[in-house]
């Protein structure tokens, strides 16, 4: 009797583009939106399935102009995979063998590893977080929730309009120049509210930051837990100097992509912000977050501005990470997936992605 062979496996890749309109004015240090186009990749696998079947897989894009990338550039990538094998690649083996010889950028290399894996985890009849060999996810997970920069005459209705006091942890985003009266008026509108002050490399020098957070300590109502990323990430001497001297745990976000030198960055930072978007896909993310701890810093999982797909990702590692950053959906007018759903500040996965 002939030994039965099984059913070929083939992949068939999809890229396709969502423009998502945001409830208010995204403004950070570096630039301010009204919309974002994120990019979804599908795949699915002949022949993975029940019975020789079909199994699907789909991954987020955000890309984010920092690291130079745009829609375009993620489209143009994209096709150029397929011109060169994309079709081909069954394994993650498959895939970083591609993306070595091919390099893309980071947000689309964790669209494509994250669709892959869901399709073979799939395939497995498992959980993505178990085929990655995690700790399984809390059914609810506390996220922070960020403010843009805004007038602080607005901070008020802002706080009010969003709800923002269910949160147990507000995220500010600020720059050098206004940052100190923005949290002046959140500090007046929720007093005593843990804040993580997020200043996106916007001020110059370490002794900047440190007459920013003097000023800060004389506001009433104010309670600093972290401070992101106040410098460039290339002014490594200034976060030496600021480490010691700032008074409150220092969070690496631009100085940590998908690589880092974790000696250096314990010398800077006391934790690090990991975002599987700028890490380029689940392995690196989870190695980072690893890491991190490993070192003795405070491991956080941030992301950009994503739909439920790519927090549904994230979510998937989030037992490693002791700080969740993850409400990229809510600033989003209609997110489109419905694949978490968050209730008084909680965060919980409600489908497969």
């Amino acid at each position: 009797m002939p030994t039965p062979h099984p059913a070929p496996t083939s992949t068939t890749w999809t890229l396709t583009a969502h423009e998502l309109p945001l409830r208010y004015v995204w403004k950070i240090a570096r630039n301010a939106s009204t919309t974002k186009t994120n990019l979804v990749v599908g795949a699915r696998q002949s022949g993975r399935g029940s019975g020789g079947g079909q199994v699907l897989g789909r991954g987020e894009a955000a890309p984010n102009v920092r690291y130079g990338e745009t829609p375009a550039l993620l489209r143009a990538q994209f096709d150029e995979l397929l011109a060169h094998g994309l079709g081909r690649v069954e394994t993650l083996p498959d895939l970083a063998a591609l993306l070595a010889a091919r390099p893309v950028a980071a947000a689309l290399r964790f669209g494509l590893e994250a669709a892959l894996t869901e399709c073979l985890a799939a395939a497995a009849g498992q959980p993505v977080w178990q085929w990655l060999g995690l700790p399984r996810p809390a059914a609810r997970v506390a996220t922070a929730f960020s403010l843009p920069i805004m007038p602080p005459g607005d901070v008020a209705g802002f706080v009010r309009t969003q709800n923002a006091a269910r949160f147990r942890l507000l995220k500010i985003k600020v720059n050098a120049d206004e940052g100190l009266d923005l949290l002046r008026a959140v500090a007046a509108a929720l007093p005593g509210r843990e804040l993580l002050v997020d200043g996106n490399e916007t001020w110059p020098d370490a002794d900047a930051v440190l007459r920013f957070l003097a000023e800060a300590a004389t506001v009433p109502g104010l309670r600093l837990r972290l401070l992101e990323q106040p410098l460039p990430a290339a002014l490594t001497a200034d976060y030496h100097y600021l480490r010691p001297r700032a008074g409150l745990p220092l969070v690496a976000d631009e100085s940590v992509t998908d690589s880092a030198d974790f000696e250096a960055i314990a010398e800077q930072f006391h934790g690090v912000n990991v975002k599987l978007m700028k890490a380029g896909g689940y392995g690196r993310g989870v190695e980072l977050l690893r890491r991190t701890r490993a070192h003795g810093l405070l491991p956080m999982l941030g992301c950009m501005v994503e739909t439920s797909l790519g927090i549904w990702g994230a979510l998937q590692v989030s037992a490693l990470a002791d700080v969740h950053d993850l409400d990229g959906p809510l600033i989003l007018q209609a997110e489109p997936f419905g694949l978490v759903r968050e209730a008084d500040g909680y965060l919980s996965a409600v489908g497969a992605g």
